[in-house]
Order: structure tokens, then C-alpha cells, then sequence
């Protein structure tokens, strides 16, 4: 077993919405061990970002310039905590800066590393490297099954995203029943399905044929059973828990429901008389420690423990998510930086700059109460570079 070295507390400035400053103690990082098997009671997956040179032209509109020794590197540490990788996913921002270039690119190379490492991999299919707009379903179905192929070949399982295409051609929900029936029947493994939130993306309001949860859930069933096994799981990321816990009860059996809420994980995950939640969400890129260790507490039969590590990184990822929630990526990448898994607070797309200067020192403070910081003297370090980057007397 390895375990975390320990740091000494260390003060910081923060600032706030109102230029007001003030202080804080980043504490102590915590002493979590990582797991000496497999976690067991929990599958769970860290959806990753993606790690730009810091040096490139990675400006809004240019293709991904992608630092890939670090990127995989960050893969890497999250595999040591005994967690999957789903990547090519939102957090690595797809269709926020991630082009379909660096997307092949970045499947193929997860694929490979983590064959390489013993680590478990699923990567997002889409539809987005067709550029044109608007498609018929035909040309949606194509779309799908080429990154379908595409990412079975490389070795990766497959998480069948949200289709901004699929969104804009279906004009009811017989027309989602049809494309995903025509796309599952060409998967050659099952795959997860993924159903995401208009507060990831405000493209995707309705999708599945209804702004209804409910209604749409019924499609989402309809399609699952239909696949006759095709389907292992679903990933869900309204931000609805209650909605969560009744598909989630609905579901065939052997059909896993993936909680991708990041404003209500630690409930969803540890419900047991209902059921559980697995695990397939951004929060945990940025707390693959503390992730492993509450899972480790469950596979010990402790639910205290889980709670009393897992609770105090509820408020830090809804932080992190905040409304506009599509920007959280921006949070996760900076807690990437603070921790030093990367050179500097940098994104492609340039997205770094999508969140205020107030917002990434909330993030500091409260990833320094929940125990976020596995480095807080580094953490110290570069926040209070940032600030004086920007003109605050730290």
C-alpha cells in the first residue's frame, strides 16, 4: 500500500466577487491509501480532461494542441486509485475545444496506455466530427457507428453519448428509438448509454423526445429492453436525484444506472435499500483519492467512514459545477494545476479563462476543507502566483 505524504498547513489569500480579501488554512493532506486489490462494492469511473502545452495556440476555434505525456500521465494516477477512466467525454471537452482529430487521437492513445497499465477505459462515441449542423437520422446513424468502430478497434468500452445532431433531426421519440436500436445492434460489446442534461448542454434540452423527464425515461426503457442485453449500463447527468433513483429501480436487471449528478453523488452512490448508484462522473477527476478511499470504506462494510470522506466534497463539486455548469471543466483543470498534475492552469480552447478569479478562490477554500489538495504547499504556492498574476497582493 502507498500512502499520501502529509503536508503542513499553509495560509492563502482569498478573494472576493467584491475584491474584498481575506485568509484561509489549506490544511493538511490527507492520509488516504490506496487500495491494495480492486475495489469491489462500486464500479466508478473519473471522467478526465485533457492537458493542452501550455506553449501551444490553444485559442478558441484552433485545434487541441494536447500535452499527451501529462495527460496520460494524469490517466495514470487516476488507475492508481483503483478508478476507471471514461474519457473523450464532456470533461475532456468535447465539443468545447476538443476537435475530431484530438479525439481519435486521444481514444486511441487512452486505449493503448491503459492496456498497457492494467487500467479500465470506456470513451465517449458521438456523432461530432460531422460538421455540418443539421443531418438526417441516416446520416446520424452513419455518424455514430464510425466512431462506434472506431473506438471498439482501438480497445476502449463505449459510452454512447448525446447526439447534438440526433437532438436537432428527431422529431419524436420513435425517432431516438430507431437511430439507437440501428446503433446498439452494430455494437459488438455492450456499451453505456449516457443521457445528459440541458445544464451541461442547453443543446440537448429534450432529448429523448420529451423535456418531461419522466416521459423521456420511458424512451430511455423502451430503448434499453429493446436491446435485448446490448445495453451493460446508463450514465445519468441531470442533476436530479430523485428522477435518478426512479429509472435506476426500473431498470432490466444487469443493467448498471452510473450517477453522473455531481451535486448529489454521495447519497446516490451509497443508497442501499433502493438500490445503488455506480459511478461515471467529472467530480471525481478532481478527487480520485478521496473517491477511492469512500469506496474502499463501503467494500469494508463502513458507511460512516464513507460519508465522513466522501460528504465534505459534495459542496467542493458543486462549486466546481456551478451555474453555467457547462463550465466546470474549467474547475477540474484548475484543481489539475493546484495538485500538480500539469504545468500550468491552462485548456484548449482557452478555456481557462471561462471562470472568475472569486470563483477558483471559493474552489480554494473549500478543496482545502474537504481535503481535495494532496499537495497544499504547492496548492499555496500557485494560487497565490495566480493572484498576483492578476494584480492582488497576496
Amino acid at each position: 500500500m502507498t500512502t499520501a505524504a502529509l503536508s503542513t498547513a499553509t495560509a492563502v489569500t482569498l478573494i472576493g466577487a467584491d475584491g474584498a480579501t481575506s485568509s484561509a488554512d489549506l490544511g493538511s493532506a490527507p492520509a488516504f491509501t490506496r487500495p491494495a486489490a480492486p475495489l469491489r462494492s462500486r464500479v466508478a469511473f473519473a471522467a478526465a480532461h485533457v492537458i493542452p502545452k501550455p506553449w501551444a495556440e490553444n485559442v478558441p476555434g484552433a485545434p487541441a494542441d494536447i500535452d499527451w505525456e501529462s495527460t496520460l500521465a494524469f490517466r495514470r494516477h487516476v488507475y492508481s486509485w483503483g478508478l476507471g477512466v471514461a474519457d473523450a467525454m464532456d470533461t475532456a471537452q468535447r465539443n468545447m475545444g476538443l476537435d475530431a482529430a484530438a479525439t481519435r487521437e486521444l481514444i486511441s492513445r487512452s486505449a493503448a496506455d491503459a492496456r498497457e497499465v492494467g487500467g479500465s477505459v470506456v470513451a465517449g462515441v458521438n456523432t461530432d466530427h460531422v460538421d455540418e449542423p443539421v443531418i438526417p437520422l441516416d446520416a446520424v446513424i452513419d455518424a455514430y457507428k464510425t466512431q462506434l468502430h472506431f473506438t471498439e478497434d482501438a480497445g476502449a468500452g463505449v459510452v454512447l453519448m448525446a447526439s447534438r445532431h440526433l437532438a436537432r433531426a428527431a422529431e419524436s421519440p420513435a425517432d431516438y428509438e430507431r437511430v439507437y436500436g440501428e446503433v446498439l445492434a452494430a455494437a459488438s460489446t455492450p456499451v453505456v448509454l449516457h443521457w445528459l442534461g440541458p445544464a451541461f448542454d442547453p443543446a440537448l434540452d429534450g432529448y429523448f423526445g420529451s423535456a418531461d423527464v419522466a416521459t423521456a425515461g420511458e424512451t430511455v426503457l423502451r430503448i434499453i429492453e429493446a436491446a435485448d442485453g446490448r445495453v451493460s449500463g446508463i450514465k445519468m447527468s441531470l442533476l436530479d436525484a430523485a428522477a435518478e433513483r426512479s429509472l435506476r429501480a426500473r431498470l432490466p436487471e444487469g443493467v448498471r444506472m452510473f450517477t453522473g449528478d455531481d451535486f448529489n453523488y454521495v447519497e446516490l452512490i451509497e443508497d442501499d435499500d433502493s438500490g445503488h448508484s455506480d459511478a461515471l462522473l467529472g467530480a471525481f477527476a478532481a478527487l480520485a483519492p478521496a473517491a477511492s478511499a469512500a469506496i474502499q470504506a463501503l467494500d469494508r462494510g463502513d458507511s460512516a467512514q464513507y460519508r465522513s470522506v466522501l460528504e465534505p466534497t459534495q459542496q467542493l463539486s458543486r462549486q466546481v459545477f456551478a451555474a453555467p455548469t457547462f463550465y466546470y471543466k474549467t474547475g477540474v483543470a484548475f484543481l489539475s494545476w493546484l495538485n500538480g498534475h500539469q504545468q500550468s492552469f491552462s485548456m484548449v480552447g482557452g478555456l481557462h479563462s471561462a471562470r472568475s478569479l472569486a470563483h477558483l478562490s471559493e474552489i480554494v477554500r473549500l478543496a482545502g476543507e474537504c481535503g481535495a489538495l494532496e499537495r497544499p504547499d504547492l496548492a499555496a504556492e500557485r494560487w497565490t502566483s495566480l493572484l498576483r498574476l492578476n494584480g492582488v497582493d497576496a
